[in-house]
């Protein structure tokens, strides 16, 4: 007779943490984003979780590049700021501490002249 144990059991492992935006900085984005697809300027987005950066991606048209990529960086929270503006080419346009001053950059856009 032969005597079988049960499998080692293993204790729970926690999943990676995942980077995301809390809900108050989903409504400014999403708040500046409808605005500008009011105004014909943006068409699409799309949100990435990642491990150490979540970003959210503005498209004019769904096939193309992101015309700017708005980030947050946790771990450049006591430095730079952990919310960045990144534009097409790779530039960075604005960082910061606070998401509302670092998304005036894109405001401006509104912005025209009137004839």
């Amino acid at each position: 007779m032969t005597v079988q144990f049960p499998p080692q059991v293993t204790p729970f492992e926690r999943p990676a943490e995942q980077v995301a935006f809390h809900r108050t900085e989903l409504s400014l984005i999403l708040s500046l984003y409808g605005r500008m697809v009011a105004a014909g300027e943006w068409r699409d987005y799309g949100i990435s979780c990642l491990r150490e950066v979540a970003v959210f991606s503005v498209f004019r048209r769904t096939a193309e590049i992101p015309l700017y990529r708005i980030e947050k960086r946790p771990k450049l929270r006591s430095k730079q700021g952990m919310y960045a503006v990144i534009g097409a080419n790779g530039q960075v346009l604005r960082r910061g501490h606070d998401l509302k001053a670092v998304l005036r950059v894109l405001e401006r856009k509104l912005i025209r002249a009137v004839e």
